[in-house]
């Protein structure tokens, strides 16, 4: 009779992997959920505490639900009018801004992936180096106002259009996602680099058009300082711009006042701090899961490869 242990069956060991595998995915879902509420118990808080009594909020009273529920920091905060000049011009800021850019920055993208460019890596370094260095804000704000630009609306689109990381990331793509073999055979058939380009190359990029897009965009809607800077036209300015300075009014108002006045401005300051955040953030929040399907795939296609 032989001694030492009895080997396992070959059965055995599957379902031992089984098991692990199990377990793992069971950790990693726990994992994903907790990841998930630490990253969304932030926005859900603002959400509760714009509805919240602002003493309740201080205090720390105010955890899943809200306490001493009003509406008063919306409703102070729709008096003004300019809200919506705001929401209007930040749209329209954010869909011709994300237009120009696109174009440009696919555009440029797509001829620094060509290996027949002349001069191919002198523009490549000559783009990332404004990545680096940049001219500073007093010879910009001078070439902006040489260029009749200063004050309109073209200030918000054009001068800042170009984003080199995005040129990069889409270069990247086109490199490492549309095979050569496309052109070859777009040039057999008689087909120019602008017809191969219009046709080919962006239909087959809708996923790094989707993640691009979606960056300029929030981009845009989320920009204020350019307007602090080049827009001196309350009619022409964002609504970052209009909530920052309704929001910086009342603060001033709820500090200067005196007595039972000043503890009401400063409940409505409070209140609208929150309120502020929800109006500014809601909107674009709604355009992410329409392009979501896109947004994994094309972030990791154009990470991939250098």
């Amino acid at each position: 009779m032989e001694s030492g242990h009895p080997e396992a069956s070959p059965a055995a060991q599957p379902v031992n992997n089984r098991s692990s595998d199990k377990v793992m995915e069971v950790a990693l879902y726990v994992f994903a959920v907790l990841f998930l509420i630490i990253l969304m118990y932030p926005l859900y808080f603002i959400v509760v505490a714009s509805f919240s009594d602002p003493s309740a909020v201080a205090n720390g009273q105010v955890w899943f639900y809200p306490k001493g529920f009003t509406l008063d920091g919306y409703k102070e905060l729709l008096k003004h009018e300019n809200i919506w000049i705001g929401y209007r011009n930040t749209i329209l800021y954010t869909v011709v801004g994300t237009a120009i850019g696109l174009i440009v920055n696919v555009s440029a993208a797509y001829a620094l992936s060509r290996k027949d460019l002349v001069g191919r890596k002198f523009l490549s370094l000559f783009f990332i180096f404004t990545m680096f260095f940049s001219g500073g804000l007093i010879p910009t704000f001078l070439t902006v106002r040489d260029f009749h630009l200063y004050d309109t609306f073209l200030v918000m689109v054009l001068p800042f259009s170009v984003i080199v990381y995005d040129i990069i990331v889409a270069r990247t793509f086109f490199q490492s996602s549309i095979p050569e073999d496309l052109w070859e055979a777009a040039q057999i058939d008689g087909c120019g680099n602008l017809r191969y380009f219009v046709q080919i190359v962006l239909p087959l990029s809708k996923a790094i058009i989707a993640v691009l897009g979606l960056w300029i965009a929030v981009g845009y809607w989320n920009s204020y300082f350019n307007a602090l800077i080049y827009l001196k036209n309350p009619d022409l300015h964002p609504l970052q711009l209009i909530l920052r300075n309704i929001l910086i009014t009342n603060q001033m108002q709820s500090g200067m006042g005196t007595g039972e006045a000043a503890q009401i401005a400063l409940r409505l300051a409070n209140l609208m701090r929150y309120s502020v955040i929800i109006v500014a953030t809601v909107p674009i929040m709604c355009v992410y899961p329409f392009l979501q399907k896109y947004f994994n795939q094309g972030v990791m296609i154009g990470a991939v490869k250098s």
